[in-house]
């Protein structure tokens, strides 16, 4: 069902034309004075003239749609930019760009004692080369699965093979390019998890009849036998990030209702068990400083070391069950060596070099590397996470829910934090954890939400049968997109597809 939203009221008009007749009071600039700057690339070389900015609007924001507007690009084509301050007269950087509030007293620390006689470089990094159009149309419907469509997932090898998991006790491989299905894989309970390692040569399943299963995704055929151990049905799987890898082969982490998680070597063998939890496992994630996180309905996160099991931090904030937890670089982490350029490194030290630095370039900030976590949970709450600096002390506590929140997301780029609710809205968050806008056109509960691979889209999924993308650069809705016929339960987005499935059993494949 599409959203439709009703003409304005009389009362509604007439406060519009009772304001618009009011003049506004202008507050003052707060923040005198300005600073000189130019604009350079990672490689030293001037991009724009310099240009003089005042202090009062020198966010970093706004400092990128100025290079833009240097650069004479139209509004649509805007690339934003992470900036990094080259101190006159030194080889000292500053990484992490400051507050306008900030500005001077930075300057300051670093020897400027008047910031305003000195002409700063300012080291532009455009936060992605490639862009993103939004999905306009239903490319595919593929029927296939006998019973609701639970989890859905893309390839980070490519946007052609998408598996999905459902209560009709299989997983289902299919090409999203024809849309036609190409594998069943067979299990004996619900298939409540399908997780692609970040190489795509692997499809790890879980399920209610208690185990994990292994597929070649090329084939459709198992990889030995499968792993046995959990009491009770698996919640959620995460793969050990690429870079991380040793000579023996990847190790899969799986959550469990059994209130364990299981540390997997891929021949089947349990690495660790990791025991504590009081009640079940709803969520696992794998981080890049080898670091397993766990989320709870005991109402506790606990972070582990992921090389001998033992516990890190126990994060117990929360007042009710943990939902879902996501990691500032699980972009990175599940796309490993696969980027916007489609070619992979020949050799598997290549592979491995590349993931690496994909990871440190996304998680670094201010000059060290900072892997945050985000949880959302039935006390309508959301709290941000630096367990390598805070410890068990939250960053930030997120509210404005007035419902159980479902899922949180970061964007790709890091930057942006989305969670969806049963308050039927979306609200987006930067990366602090200050308030940016509520997203609000679902007429239901909102299930998930997913970011575009350039972060300047978000796609959500609802008990009202449609999809919805929104745009972050306005935080308006860009495409509404009915199509299901009844509530869609899951949704996935990678490069230029974007992939969804729920009650109604069917497969939806969604293009520009």
């Amino acid at each position: 069902m599409a959203t439709v939203l009703p003409p304005p009221s009389k009362r509604q008009k007439r406060e519009a034309l009772e304001r618009s007749q009011v003049q506004q009071d202008v507050a003052p600039a707060t923040i005198a004075g300005s600073i000189r700057a130019r604009f350079v690339d990672s490689d030293g070389k001037e991009l724009a003239e310099t240009v003089e900015i005042p202090l009062a609007d020198a966010t970093e924001k706004n400092v990128s749609s100025l290079l833009n507007t240097l650069l004479q690009r139209d509004r649509e084509d805007f690339t934003p930019y992470r900036f990094r301050i080259q101190i006159p007269n030194s080889n000292t950087v500053i990484d992490s760009y400051p507050t306008p509030s900030e500005f001077l007293e930075v300057l300051r620390k670093h020897g400027i004692e008047n910031p305003f006689e000195v002409t700063l470089s300012l080291t532009a990094e455009p936060q992605s080369v490639f862009r993103v159009q939004a999905a306009t149309r239903m490319a595919h419907r593929i029927p296939g699965h006998g019973q609701p469509i639970l989890t859905v997932q893309l390839s980070p090898k490519t946007d052609a093979v998408l598996a999905t998991g459902s209560g009709d006790c299989t997983a289902r491989i299919w090409n999203t390019e024809t849309g036609t299905p190409k594998y069943t894989l067979q299990h004996s309970g619900w298939v409540l998890v399908c997780s692609f390692d970040p190489s795509g040569e692997y499809l790890a399943t879980g399920s209610m009849d208690k185990m994990v299963r292994l597929f070649n995704p090329d084939t459709g055929k198992q990889i030995g036998k499968q792993f046995t151990g959990h009491n009770k049905w698996v919640t959620s799987i995460a793969w050990q990030p690429f870079h991380l890898w040793r000579e023996d082969g990847p190790r899969l982490a799986s959550a469990s209702k059994d209130a364990t998680i299981r540390v997997w070597i891929t021949s089947g063998v349990t690495h660790h068990v990791l025991s504590g939890h009081k009640s079940s496992v709803t969520m696992v994630r794998w981080g890049g400083l080898d670091h397993i996180y766990s989320a709870s309905q005991d109402r506790q996160i606990k972070v582990w070391n992921a090389s001998d099991g033992t516990l890190r931090h126990t994060l117990s904030s929360h007042a009710h069950w943990v939902n879902h937890i996501a990691l500032s670089t699980d972009a990175v982490l599940r796309t490993g060596f696969w980027d916007h350029t489609k070619g992979a490194p020949s050799s598997t030290e290549e592979k491995r070099a590349k993931a690496k630095a994909r990871f440190e370039k996304a998680a670094t900030h201010g000059g060290k590397i900072v892997e945050r976590l985000v949880s959302a949970s039935d006390d309508c709450t959301v709290y941000i996470w630096d367990p390598e600096s805070q410890g068990s002390k939250p960053l930030n506590r997120l509210m404005g829910h007035s419902k159980q929140v479902n899922a949180v997301t970061f964007s790709n780029d890091g930057r942006l934090i989305a969670t969806a609710s049963w308050d039927n809205s979306i609200k987006i968050f930067d990366r602090e954890g200050v308030f940016l806008a509520t997203l609000r056109g679902h007429v239901a509960p909102v299930f998930q939400v997913a970011f575009s691979a350039d972060s300047r889209l978000l796609v959500s999924c609802s008990r009202d049968t449609t999809l919805k993308t929104w745009d972050m650069r306005t935080f308006k809705l860009k495409t509404d997109l009915p199509g299901h016929e009844d509530e869609v339960y899951a949704v996935d987005w990678s490069r230029g597809c974007v992939a969804s499935g729920g009650k109604d059993k069917a497969v939806r494949i969604w293009r520009h």
